[in-house]
C-alpha cells in the first residue's frame, strides 16, 4: 500500500443505495466552504428547508436535514417521541422494522410487534388488531418502503388507524422519498425520516426529517429529557429555525448541504410527480426485461416499489460470483439479499439519477451475459428487446 490520493473506479450503482450521484451535485459539493453561521449559508439553510417541504409535501416548519445518515433520522424520530414506559406498535416486514424495535427498547419503551412475511406489505388489519389489544399504545411505527425487500406498505391507511386510536405515526421513508407517492400532510404523518443517498441521488450522510404539529406538541410536553443531546429537536430547531439569530448547535456538513440543496433543486425542476412517474415507467421497462429473461419478483405487483426491484436468484446461479463479475467486468453494482432473504434474491435499484434508460440497458445486458456465460438456464437474449419495446413508447 502506498500513501497516495484515492481515485475510485467509475461504477454504475444499481443496488439498494447509494445511487449514482450526477455531475451537477458533485460540482456543488466542490464549491468553497462557508462558515456554518455565515449569512449566506443561513440563507441556504432556509432554502433547503423550503425545498424539503416541497418533496415531503408538507408545510411543517419542523422540516430539516439531520447532519447524519438515515439511521440518525430514525433515532431522531424515536428519541424525541418515545419516553420510558411508552408502548409502541412496531410493524416489521423486513430488516428495518427490526431496527425500529431496537430504537423503541433503547428509549425505554415497550415494542408490540406486528409481523408480516418478508416481501409482503404491512397488513393494516393486523395493525388495527394490535391497537385494539393495546389501548394504551402511544405510537405506531412502520416502514413505508422496505429497502430489504422492495415492498411498499399503505402509509395513508396505517396512519389513519394510528390517529383513530390516538397514536402518533412514525414513518420510515428512506427509500420512498422522491421515488414513490408520498404526501406527508395529506396522509397526516407525524414523524418521517429519509436519506439523501436513494432517490434524491445526493451523497450519503444526511437525513431529511419532518415532524407534525401533533409531534411537536408531544416533544414540547415530554416528562423527561430527550435522551440524545445531538438529536434533541428542541435544540436543533434553535439552529435550523426561522429566526434571524441562530443558536450554535453543531457544525453542519456545509459542502454536503450544498449537494443536498442542488439535488432538491433538481427534483423541483423535474417536478415531484414527474419524478414518481419516471421511476415507475423505468421500473416497467426493467421488469419486462427481467421477466423475459426468466427471473421473478418476490413482491406482488400492487405493493412493489418501482425504485427497488427484488428478484429471485435463478437456480444454478452463484449469488456472490455473479455480483462479483458484474462489478469487476461491467462496473455494475447490484444488491444482495439481507436477513431472511440473504442468498435468495438480488435487489436492483432504479433510484434517482440511476433511474435512466441507459442504466436499464446496461444492467440487463450485463446480467444476461454473465448468467449465460456461467451456464445458468435463462432466456438468453430476450431481456433487451422486451425492455426496449417499452422504452420506445
Amino acid at each position: 500500500m502506498t500513501d497516495s490520493s484515492f481515485h475510485p473506479s467509475q461504477r454504475t450503482l444499481m443496488g439498494p443505495g447509494p445511487s449514482d450521484v450526477p455531475p451537477r451535485i458533485l460540482e456543488a459539493l466542490s464549491r468553497p466552504t462557508l462558515g456554518h453561521l455565515d449569512p449566506e449559508f443561513v440563507g441556504l439553510m432556509d432554502e433547503t428547508k423550503k425545498l424539503l417541504q416541497y418533496v415531503f409535501m408538507t408545510e411543517s416548519e419542523l422540516t430539516m436535514p439531520i447532519s447524519a445518515p438515515g439511521s440518525a433520522g430514525m433515532e431522531a424520530a424515536f428519541v424525541n417521541l418515545v419516553e420510558p414506559g411508552d408502548k409502541v406498535i412496531v410493524c416489521q416486514n423486513g430488516v428495518f422494522g427490526g431496527r425500529m424495535k431496537e430504537n423503541v427498547e433503547r428509549c425505554g419503551g415497550t415494542a408490540v410487534m406486528v409481523m408480516d412475511d418478508w416481501g409482503k406489505p404491512v397488513d393494516p388489519a393486523k395493525v388495527e388488531d394490535a391497537l385494539k389489544a393495546n389501548p394504551d399504545a402511544k405510537v405506531v411505527a412502520f416502514v413505508h418502503a422496505e429497502t430489504s425487500t422492495g415492498a411498499r406498505s399503505d402509509a395513508k391507511t396505517i396512519v389513519e388507524l394510528a390517529h383513530k386510536h390516538d397514536c402518533l405515526a412514525i414513518v420510515d421513508a428512506v427509500t420512498s422519498l422522491a421515488g414513490s407517492e408520498l404526501r406527508v400532510d395529506d396522509w397526516g404523518i407525524d414523524a418521517i425520516y429519509s436519506g439523501t443517498q436513494k432517490c434524491l441521488s445526493c451523497v450519503p450522510g444526511i437525513s431529511p426529517v419532518s415532524f407534525s404539529e401533533r409531534a411537536q406538541h408531544k416533544i414540547a410536553n415530554r416528562s423527561s429529557k430527550v435522551q440524545s443531546w445531538f438529536l434533541d429537536m428542541n435544540l436543533i430547531m434553535a439552529y435550523w429555525g426561522g429566526s434571524a439569530k441562530r443558536a450554535y448547535h453543531h457544525t453542519a456538513p456545509v459542502n454536503a448541504m450544498y449537494a443536498l440543496h442542488e439535488s432538491l433543486l433538481m427534483v423541483k425542476e423535474e417536478g415531484l410527480e414527474n419524478s414518481w412517474k419516471r421511476h415507475y415507467e423505468n421500473h416497467l421497462a426493467l421488469r419486462a426485461g427481467l421477466e423475459a429473461m426468466g427471473l421473478s419478483f418476490i413482491v406482488d405487483e400492487d405493493s412493489r416499489l418501482p425504485q427497488l426491484n427484488s428478484v429471485t436468484i435463478p437456480e444454478g446461479a452463484d449469488d456472490a460470483a455473479v455480483r462479483t463479475r458484474l462489478l469487476n467486468e461491467h462496473g455494475l453494482e447490484i444488491g444482495a439479499g439481507l436477513g431472511d432473504l440473504a442468498g435468495k434474491i438480488w435487489r436492483i435499484g432504479l433510484m434517482g439519477y440511476a433511474s435512466r434508460h441507459e442504466n436499464i440497458i446496461k444492467c440487463l445486458g450485463a446480467l444476461d451475459g454473465v448468467l449465460t456465460d456461467m451456464g445458468v438456464n435463462i432466456n438468453s437474449g430476450a431481456a433487451l428487446p422486451a425492455a426496449e419495446h417499452l422504452m420506445a413508447k
